[in-house]
């Protein structure tokens, strides 16, 4: 567990943070006044890292604009499929050459009507483990069940003439327990019927990064950053991970 060994280190009087085991010991202050880059081996205590907390050290990155922001929690995805969910699935959008829909309304007191697209491939249905499926008016649960039996989960709405993905804010794509986002300043979103080009391919691999392609998504990547304060006595220093 990274964050008790963190724990530990800041109780150590002197902890080896780096290797290089054929490098002698530098200062830090001779570091500090140093240009970059620099290859050093140093002893130094461990005074402070960011964030305290593990998990707030993942993000996601946009390796096209190099931006970071925070992976967005349950609640805002939760929030966004309500708000699609006050739309009903467009039934002239059903059952193309591509795809096979099923529609059902819930038992609830606030009816819903929930659709879910089944993508074909050579004009059959595959088997679940292997098929992407497209669910328009579902509750994050109802998602979170689909995506244990089927390969891949698209949350959609229905617009006058096609299928479209939800807000970026939501993921773009659900696969197994990992949730795929796309970037809002990057991403040109273009309709579901360009999925219908990977359908099309001999063995369709609905690999995320193909299809963030054909539908325009610009996929970020979750990546783990920390910040260490290093200190000896003769200066401090920040210190940076940043790794995918």
């Amino acid at each position: 567990d990274l964050e008790l060994h963190l724990q530990r280190c800041q109780q150590l009087s002197v902890t080896v943070l780096t290797d290089h085991q054929d490098l002698s010991n530098t200062e830090l202050k001779t570091i500090t006044n140093s240009t970059a880059p620099q290859q050093y081996r140093i002893r130094a205590k461990l005074r402070t890292y960011k964030p305290q907390k593990l998990h707030q050290s993942v993000k996601l990155h946009c390796s096209k604009c190099n931006s970071l922001q925070e992976v967005p929690d349950r609640d805002d995805f939760d929030f966004i499929l309500h708000g699609s969910a006050g739309t009903a699935p467009n039934p002239e959008l059903h059952n193309t050459s591509w795809y096979e829909s099923v529609t059902w309304t819930t038992q609830e007191q606030k009816q819903r009507e929930i659709a879910i697209h089944f993508v074909k491939h050579d004009e059959m249905l595959q088997h679940p483990e292997d098929t992407l499926i497209m669910v328009e008016g579902g509750t994050l649960k109802e998602i979170w069940k689909l995506t244990k039996r089927f390969k891949c989960v698209i949350p959609v709405r229905s617009t006058e003439d096609d299928l479209e993905l939800l807000d970026l804010s939501a993921p773009f794509l659900l696969k197994g327990n990992v949730k795929y986002y796309g970037c809002k300043q990057c991403s040109t979103p273009k309709p579901m019927k360009n999925l219908s080009f990977i359908a099309a391919e001999q063995q369709p691999s609905w690999e995320p990064t193909e299809i963030a392609q054909v539908l325009g998504i610009e996929l970020l990547q979750y990546v783990f950053i920390m910040k260490f304060t290093l200190v000896d006595e003769t200066g401090s220093l920040n210190a940076y991970l940043f790794d995918y």
